[in-house]
């Protein structure tokens, strides 16, 4: 079976950096994009960054505009979220994923298949 893993996560202060990582420790498949979602306490799981492997197109949600990248090798089914400049409104978990197809923004996390079970990163004022 697919089983991604997160690392990376941690704590942080307002203002800091953190780097994110997605690999898949399991059987091999193919994706047509990987992204990045986040869920702090009592909300919802929140988009935050993808990259498809067709052309490396990425879009990112408009909160970490200009502070997080995402980037990855998608032979290995791997992601990375670069997170700089960081608020403590960026503290969630945050959960990487991988779509097997795709359309439109690729924002909605019912596009996607496979999923990590998250790391903590948590961003202190």
């Amino acid at each position: 079976q697919v089983q991604l893993v997160e690392s990376g996560g941690g704590l942080v202060q307002a203002g800091g950096s953190l780097r994110l990582s997605c690999a898949n420790s399991g059987r091999t498949f193919t994706s047509y994009a990987m992204g990045w979602f986040r869920q702090a306490p009592g909300t919802e799981r929140q988009f935050v960054a993808r990259v498809t492997w067709s052309g490396n197109s990425t879009y990112y949600a408009d909160s970490v505009k200009g502070r997080f990248t995402i980037s990855g090798d998608d032979a290995r089914n791997t992601v990375y979220l670069q997170m700089n400049s960081l608020k403590p409104e960026d503290t969630a978990v945050y959960f990487c994923a991988a779509a097997l197809a795709g359309w439109g923004t690729l924002a909605s996390r019912h596009q996607y298949v496979y999923w990590g079970q998250g790391t903590q990163v948590t961003v202190s004022s």
